[in-house]
């Protein structure tokens, strides 16, 4: 009998060694900034927005000058729709690291989003200063999107062919060129670039794409090239859910008849 209390007392004290070892591990990871960064990251990418939060300001409490956790925080409060929160961590973030490009450019989407479009500018500006920077082709596509809002097609047309000059096979681009376009009254050109950017899609994701199929069959109809964009809108109508978009193909349609 007396291995067995042996075994039992030794798997005992196994148990407690592991337990207290399991705390020391939790302690250290609760006072880690760095994996408290990292988890915050993991639900971020995970879309849990709110767990990510939650590790991201714990990693602040330990490291209050956490550029990074600032950063990561500013985009999580955006996905969550709280921009006024998401500008403060932003702009905390550059406070303390003026050189961290990405938040420059992040910090104009979300002021660009909020309808401050000077200073949207000034910060996309910055991000292509940054001759380092590997995604200029955001900041010139989100410059042009301005200018289209201001009514300067000519700036527009310009920012976007820079973004397509850094990434050809920007969708958003393609598409944005197509609306500058039909702005400009050249329709052909807007079709050609509407073309451009379904062309760009994945093949089974073409024909499922509602709104460059919308915009290119407008185009057409533009151009007084009308069976084209009767066959678009046809192959569209069954795929729309909002009933606007559903009754404004209607209408086309009824004007084409």
């Amino acid at each position: 009998m007396r291995w067995k209390l042996i075994l039992i007392i030794f798997i005992c004290l196994n148990f407690i060694l592991c337990a207290s070892s399991q705390k020391k591990i939790e302690d250290a990871r609760n006072n880690d900034p760095q994996y408290q960064y990292n988890m915050g990251l993991f639900y971020l990418n995970e879309g849990v927005v709110d767990e990510a939060i939650r590790y991201l300001k714990r990693a602040l409490e330990l490291n209050p000058r956490y550029d990074l956790a600032l950063y990561a925080l500013g985009l999580s409060y955006s996905m969550n729709g709280n921009l006024e929160e998401s500008v403060r961590y932003l702009q905390d973030c550059l406070k303390i690291n003026p050189t961290l490009t990405d938040a420059h450019n992040a910090l104009g989407a979300i002021y660009q989003e909020m309808g401050r479009l000077d200073e949207a500018e000034k910060e996309f500006r910055i991000a292509i200063s940054d001759e380092n920077y590997k995604a200029k082709d955001n900041s010139y596509y989100n410059l042009a999107r301005i200018y289209l809002t201001k009514g300067n097609l000519n700036e527009a047309l310009n920012h976007v062919e820079m973004a397509l000059g850094v990434n050809g096979r920007m969708v958003m681009a393609h598409n944005l060129r197509g609306i500058i376009y039909e702005g400009l009254n050249d329709f052909a050109k807007a079709i050609d670039s509407y073309k451009r950017a379904l062309e760009t899609l994945r093949e089974d994701a073409r024909e499922k794409d509602v709104d460059i199929n919308f915009n290119l069959a407008v185009a057409y109809f533009k151009n007084n090239e009308f069976e084209k964009a009767k066959e678009i809108f046809v192959k569209i109508l069954a795929r729309v859910i909002e009933p606007a978009r559903k009754a404004e193909i209607e209408q086309y349609l009824k004007l084409i008849k």
